[in-house]
């Protein structure tokens, strides 16, 4: 009878460890694939080129040598495993904030922008080779879309298309109010420069007033952030003064409840924070 108890026990866990298995490797392939062409095309957005297996291959490097860190630190099976995951999923995270924040420095050059075309304009430049003219003295990111825009002409893209190629790169007001003044001014003409620099006191002031909101809140993401990280580090610190008696914390399911209760509180904290503190101008 022990027997027969044994060897069903042996075929179940053998039929449970290959489907999880299984099932593993499919997740992981379809992750890696999600992975390297999200992160392929975002990188292609910011005009950075690189191979998708190189990509992988230093993502997951990255995680080696952070899990490893995190375990001569702590000794913890959980928190390597924690750190593992945190660490490959980052990537996906710190690309969005890359590319939010390449869109904010766009948005910062356009004024500028506007006005050295709009004074070209009064000067008695056309608008194409006024154009050029700024573009290739102006800084990344505006230099790079423009300079895009324009090769894309130079290739036989009417000029409309251009300009909604570049709103769909970099989506937001300022990029469609530019394109809808372009735009009609190629088919209407009209006084071009003093709408553009209309279109530049515009965004300059909503730049000023977005400056102020982000300073006003910045207190709030700030303590968002410090308690995500608060316990995390004091864990750390714990575990190096005192590793048995954090043990139990690891170990035992009720310091799995336990983290996972904290987990879940300091989630719903941070995402009431920055909710109040995201305010849209």
């Amino acid at each position: 009878m022990d027997l027969i108890a044994s060897s069903f026990a042996a075929v179940t866990g053998t039929i449970i460890v290959w489907f999880v298995l299984r099932h593993a490797g499919q997740g992981y392939r379809h992750y890696r694939q999600v992975l390297t062409s999200q992160a392929v095309d975002r990188l292609n957005d910011f005009f950075v080129f690189l191979d998708p297996a190189q990509l992988w291959v230093a993502n997951l490097v990255a995680c080696m040598v952070l899990a490893l860190a995190s375990y001569v630190l702590t000794e913890a099976i959980l928190l390597t495993a924690a750190t593992a995951i945190a660490a490959l999923l980052a990537p996906q995270y710190v690309l969005r904030s890359v590319r939010r924040r390449r869109g904010q420095r766009f948005d910062e050059q356009l004024p500028d922008l506007l006005m050295a075309l709009a004074s070209a304009l009064r000067a008695g430049s056309g608008l194409q080779s006024a154009l050029r003219h700024i573009v290739a003295q102006s800084p990344a990111p505006l230099a790079q879309e423009f300079g895009f825009m324009l090769r894309q002409q130079r290739m036989g893209v009417a000029f409309d298309q251009a300009l909604a190629d570049l709103y769909g790169r970099m989506p937001s007001e300022g990029t469609s109010l530019v394109v809808s003044s372009l735009t009609i001014a190629a088919h209407s003409g009209g006084g071009l420069a003093e709408a553009l620099e209309r279109i530049a006191a515009t965004l300059r002031a909503r730049l000023h007033l977005l400056g102020r909101v982000h300073a006003l809140t910045s207190q709030g993401r700030l303590q968002a952030w410090v308690m995500a990280c608060l316990p995390l580090l004091l864990a750390v610190v714990l575990q190096r003064l005192d590793p048995e008696s954090m043990q139990s914390l690891w170990s035992t399911p009720a310091g799995w409840a336990v983290i996972a209760l904290i987990a879940l509180l300091e989630t719903v904290g941070i995402v009431l924070i920055l909710r109040i503190v995201n305010i849209q101008v």
